[in-house]
């Protein structure tokens, strides 16, 4: 937790002069979302309310709100937790991505479409797979879906995919081979990719549709597998 503290302390000056409970709770989305804080960890009140120097009635605001997402669990006489996700919320979240996601490149209209941070994301993939590094790559398969999302330049559906991915990032913490679920789609994002890039909308719905059923699939048996063989 040292560790963790030491980093949070960085995001401290993103709170700005006019300190919140939403923008704590941005920066611990944030964080949950990239893997900083994993399934199961107590978050200590006076910990992070230090590292990031507010209130502790300013943080219990923003852990309320992040049970409302629910990122966040709280335990009666023991604290607040991050999440421990089911079987069944793993496939929540899949239908909801399904929703989502192919709705959102099938509204595209006519290209040429705004590709840049959909590139970016699927060259720090590959980059993050050269170097081994595969929480890097799920978290940078998180960005590609988050930017696919940002396309329908709608801050309603960018807020609602915001803890969706938060979620999705608890349960491939769960993953003991992340590399194994992971590899198969650097390939596959780079697909949608070419194909937006080709002006294809279809065939990237296409795509997307038969990628997210293929996850959900790898995810979910991954996932029970470990839920049930744990203590």
């Amino acid at each position: 937790m040292a560790e963790q503290l030491t980093g949070l302390a960085d995001d401290r000056a993103l709170l700005g002069r006019t300190s919140t409970a939403e923008r704590v709770s941005d920066i611990l989305r944030s964080r949950i979302a990239d893997g900083y804080f994993p399934p199961g960890t107590r978050l200590s009140e006076d910990g992070i309310g230090g590292a990031l120097g507010v209130s502790r009635n300013t943080l219990r605001e923003a852990f309320r709100l992040l049970t409302h997402e629910r990122l966040l669990v709280h335990e009666l006489n023991r604290g607040v937790f991050v999440r421990v996700l089911t079987v069944e919320d793993v496939e929540d979240i899949y239908r909801t991505r399904a929703l989502v996601e192919c709705a959102v490149v099938r509204g595209l209209g006519d290209p040429p479409y705004a590709l840049e941070s959909l590139s970016a994301a699927v060259t720090a993939g590959r980059s993050a797979a050269a170097a081994d590094d595969w929480k890097a790559v799920g978290t940078a398969n998180i960005h590609f879906h988050r930017e696919l999302v940002a396309l329908a330049a709608s801050e309603r559906t960018d807020e609602l995919m915001r803890s969706v991915f938060a979620e999705l990032r608890l349960a491939f913490h769960v993953v003991d081979d992340p590399r194994a679920l992971h590899e198969p789609y650097l390939a596959r994002n780079r697909e949608i990719l070419e194909s937006l890039q080709d002006g294809d909308r279809g065939g990237a719905e296409r795509l997307l549709e038969t990628y997210l059923t293929d996850s959900l699939e790898r995810v979910v048996e991954v996932y029970r597998r470990r839920v049930d063989s744990a203590p």
